[in-house]
């Protein structure tokens, strides 16, 4: 079962861009792990200090070994804490059903139609 994990990082915001260039090698590290779907973090356009966090994962094995066996994640983890973190809220989702926003005839669903 497909795992989205989503959510935001607050650090400071004089310092949102250096963080951000600077963690590339981690996130380009952790696109090439087994089961690695995608793997996003940018800037919020919105909120000064904020990124956004966008994962997607082919399951649990995969989420779990990001997490225990791989460096990317400590050392993403260990990267952020250098640029004064105040806030995170990230969460992990399992994701049973995947469809198009979009019916055949272009109108967007909230329901599940197919």
């Amino acid at each position: 079962m497909k795992i989205v994990i989503a959510g935001t990082i607050d650090i400071d915001p004089a310092r949102r861009e250096e963080a951000l260039k600077s963690a590339k090698p981690f996130i380009d590290g952790a696109l090439t792990q087994p089961g690695c779907l995608a793997y996003s973090w940018c800037a919020d356009p919105e909120v000064e200090g904020r990124i956004h966090v966008f994962e997607e994962w082919t399951g649990e094995e995969a989420l779990n070994e990001h997490f225990n066996k791989n460096p990317h994640y400590s050392d993403m983890r260990d990267h952020l804490a250098k640029f004064e973190l105040r806030g995170a809220e990230v969460s992990k989702y399992r994701c049973d059903k995947q469809e198009p926003v979009y019916d055949d005839t272009g109108t967007p669903r909230a329901d599940f139609f197919s």
